[in-house]
Order: C-alpha cells, then sequence, then structure tokens
C-alpha cells in the first residue's frame, strides 16, 4: 500500500508546473507587446514614404481673375517630422496667373532662382507688370522669363510648376508644388 502511493506524484507539483509555465505565458505578452509597439513607434519614420512632389489643391478656377495678372496664393500641406503631424502649415507661395478669355493656368514657384528670395509683383513696372526680387533687383516678365538674361543676377527663369489638366476641367487648380536650387542655370528639384 506504501509503495503503491509512492508512486503516485503529488497533485501540486502538476498545478505548480501549469501555474508556473502560465505565469511565464503572460509575463512574456505582457512585456512583448508594448515593446513590439515601442520598436514599430521607433523605426515608423524610416518606412514612412515621403510626400514631396504631390499635387496640391491651390484655388477654385473661378477664383482666379482672367486679367493677364499674376496672383500670389499660398501653398498649405501637411508636415510631419519623425514623429509628429502638423496639418494646415504653410510650405510656400506661387503666383497664378490667367491670361484673358483663358481657361488655363500658369503657375511660378514664388521663390527667385537666384538666392531664394521671395519675388514680387509690381503691376506699375515695365510693360504690363514684373516680377521684382527685391535682395538683388532681378526682373521677370509676368510669365517669368528674365526681364535682362545678359544682365539678370538670376541663371535662369522664374520656375513653372505644372498643373493638374484633369483637376482644371473640373474647376479646380492643382498644382504639383516644388522648390528648386538656387544659383543654378538648370530647374533642379530638392529632395
Amino acid at each position: 500500500m506504501a509503495k503503491n502511493m509512492e508512486s503516485i506524484p503529488p497533485q501540486e507539483d502538476r498545478r505548480g508546473f501549469f501555474s508556473k509555465a502560465a505565469a511565464v505565458v503572460i509575463g512574456g505578452l505582457v512585456g512583448v507587446i508594448p515593446f513590439g509597439a515601442g520598436l514599430a513607434t521607433l523605426l515608423d519614420p524610416i518606412f514612412r514614404k515621403g510626400d514631396k512632389g504631390e499635387f496640391r489643391k491651390i484655388a477654385a478656377l473661378d477664383a482666379i481673375p482672367d486679367d493677364g495678372f499674376p496672383r500670389r496664393y499660398p501653398v498649405i500641406a501637411t508636415q510631419r517630422d519623425a514623429w509628429n503631424v502638423y496639418p494646415n502649415q504653410p510650405i510656400g507661395a506661387i503666383y497664378l496667373r490667367r491670361l484673358p478669355g483663358e481657361s488655363t493656368v500658369e503657375a511660378i514657384n514664388a521663390v527667385c532662382p537666384h538666392a531664394g528670395c521671395f519675388v514680387d509683383f509690381n503691376r506699375e513696372a515695365g510693360d504690363g507688370g514684373l516680377f521684382q526680387c527685391p535682395c538683388h533687383r532681378s526682373d521677370f516678365k509676368p510669365d517669368g522669363e528674365r526681364l535682362e538674361p545678359e544682365t539678370c543676377p538670376s541663371p535662369r527663369n522664374l520656375d513653372t510648376l505644372e498643373v493638374d489638366q484633369k483637376k482644371l476641367a473640373k474647376g479646380e487648380v492643382w498644382v504639383d508644388f516644388k522648390n528648386f536650387k538656387a544659383g543654378h542655370p538648370e530647374k533642379e528639384p530638392i529632395q
């Protein structure tokens, strides 16, 4: 009789094993899930795609008078750094121009290609107005062409931007907003 009692393992040892195993599994889950969430947050900027070179809505076509004078519009976008999102931030400015009787729109970046200053459009200057850079006195025609390329400090004309023609046909002006490197004779987008 005593020999039979010794061969049966005590119930407490089996229950103790299951309790310890459950504690290890639950403790592991409690530790792994926050670690995985923290690691995913830390590495998120590496795997996030940039939003450079996207078309951005600037204005309605009806809001742009068809008088041939360029008008300045801010470019608004959502900005992101590594872990923060800042909605509706100004990221630049462009000029939109619509010729009389036309439904097409010209888009010009408001930054001078010489040194990166913002240009102003002066309706009273020249014949039909001029873009003028306040920093080094570069003058541009209303279509963005340099007024006197031989003496103009700017190495190129003002940078034109692409307008989405499909959206324009629907009455909205969407522009592929980009900034370009200053001081170069060719348009090189800033990455």
